[in-house]
């Protein structure tokens, strides 16, 4: 037995992005992923959106992906573009950017870390007591940890051994997704079917092509073959386009499920483990990051003593919601693509609303992530939402707020001359930062809100407290989230 804190199940973005969030605070972590190495097949997810590239930018590596990718300074909705370079924040694109080049880089940046990996092998069962989680591999090593976190994907092994529940919508129709040659001119572009959607594009600008076609009948076999392609080809545009050499080819529906819990006992759930849906607006391998961040620093502190598994609990009391927002927006822009003549009506319809400036902004922050905030309102814009990259001038110079974020930790912020700030007893855990801030502190759908005078931020970014003069409520603020 090869004890560590934390055992991901999982080493695809989601999985990496929690082992580098664990080992920035000190946890012993490991992976356990299949894959021999970090290849991946096919295309599959296609950009990084401002929220997931703020959290990258937050630990200090969205340089290694800026570079990689095109930006996209406009977001799609019904067949039109929306222009969207006015969301608030500095990075107010879409990064176009294959998931193979996301992992490669989340991969290099955990191999800085102390990440153990356990590579070409499975989870084949675990069993669960009350101190700890122990999994036997399919090569027959056997690995215990306090926690065990499945990042498995939608059909998540963790999930079903767990007995954790996935209810949601069943499948109405079936996708091919595919990267081919096409003897014919292709029909570049989109073009709406009675069942679903047909898109052709250029593959990185090149001859060959990446298509989406929608299945005559349902199909549910995980595994389609090229007479498959070739049937729903015909269906959408009259003929199979001459398709060949089909280097990669997957199937999905539009059931839209969610874990139940996102946490049973020792046990928790992250991206595609927690929530399917179809890829329709881009979201799914986004939302995996945010689970991450979201869960990484609380499992950190619960593992290292600081705080009690209370903490867990509020993974689920913010993510679920967030996940089932997720498919409520998936199955909207799912009906949305058919093309028969009430939703086509529909389609335009709602495109002439979204060409208003208010729903456009709105629409923009929400399929950005810009929109998350975690509870209810309270005394100050900012708090539960994402605290903006301002920029500050420290005793030490110009800097920005995601620059003191790098290490994963609290940050107190002190932007007035608040007299009484964190008590001496959270030293060590809340990072203490006073500066001046003279700009306009501006939220994505809100507007320019009031600059606090101080606020606490929690390590994934979102604010845990806000001054707005005096220090009520701090040590209530500091106590919940990082212990007494």
């Amino acid at each position: 037995m090869t004890e560590h804190d934390v055992i991901i199940v999982g080493g695809g973005p989601t999985g990496l992005m929690l082992a580098g969030e664990l080992a920035l605070a000190g946890v012993d972590v490991a992976i356990v992923e299949r894959r021999p190495n970090q290849d991946v097949e096919g295309s599959r997810a296609s950009g990084l959106h401002p929220r997931a590239i703020e959290l990258l930018d937050q630990r200090g590596i969205a340089d290694r992906f800026l570079p990689q990718g095109t930006k996209h300074y406009a977001v799609a909705l019904a067949g039109i573009i929306l222009e969207a370079r006015d969301r608030p924040t500095r990075h107010n694109y879409t990064l176009g950017l294959w998931q193979e080049k996301i992992e490669r880089g989340l991969a290099e940046w955990i191999s800085e870390l102390a990440v153990t990996l356990y590579r070409g092998c499975e989870m084949a069962n675990l069993v669960e007591t009350a101190e700890q989680v122990d999994i036997q591999l399919t090569d027959g090593r056997r690995l215990g940890s306090s926690y065990l976190v499945g990042c498995d994907g939608g059909r998540s092994l963790v999930r079903k051994t767990a007995g954790i529940a996935f209810p949601g919508s069943e499948p109405q129709a079936s996708y091919l997704i595919f990267e081919a040659d096409i003897a014919d001119e292709p029909p570049l572009g989109i073009r709406y079917g009675d069942r679903g959607l047909y898109a052709l594009g250029r593959l990185d600008g090149g001859p060959r092509l990446r298509g989406i076609v929608t299945e005559e009948r349902l199909e549910r076999s995980a595994i389609p073959v090229e007479a498959d392609l070739r049937a729903a080809l015909k269906t959408g545009y009259g003929s199979d386009l001459g398709v060949r050499e089909v280097t990669w080819m997957s199937r999905f529906t539009d059931a839209a499920r969610q874990a139940e819990a996102y946490r049973k006992n020792r046990i928790l759930l992250a991206g595609d483990a927690a929530h399917v849906h179809s890829p329709v607006g881009g979201q799914g391998l986004n939302v995996g990051l945010q689970d991450s961040v979201n869960l990484g620093w609380k499992l950190a502190q619960v593992v290292k003593g600081i705080s009690s598994d209370v903490l867990l609990d509020t993974y689920h009391t913010e993510r679920h919601p967030v996940g089932a927002a997720l498919l409520e927006l998936t199955l909207a822009l799912t009906a949305l693509n058919r093309g028969d003549e009430h939703t086509t009506a529909l389609r335009g319809f709602v495109a002439n609303t979204m060409k208003m400036d208010g729903p456009r902004r709105w629409y923009s922050a929400k399929v950005s992530g810009l929109d998350v905030r975690y509870g209810p309102e309270g005394c100050h814009p900012l708090l539960g939402r994402r605290m903006p990259d301002l920029d500050l001038v420290t005793a030490d110079g110009p800097t920005r707020v995601f620059n003191l974020m790098r290490d994963a930790r609290p940050l107190f912020l002190n932007l007035g001359t608040l007299e009484s700030a964190v008590p001496k007893r959270w030293d060590e855990r809340v990072r203490r930062v006073s500066a001046t801030f003279t700009g306009v502190c501006e939220m994505p759908v809100i507007g320019v809100v009031p600059s606090p005078v101080a606020v606490l931020v929690r390590p994934d970014g979102h604010v845990a407290w806000v001054s707005t003069g005096d220090s009520e409520g701090l040590v209530e603020a500091l106590t919940t989230w990082f212990g007494d």
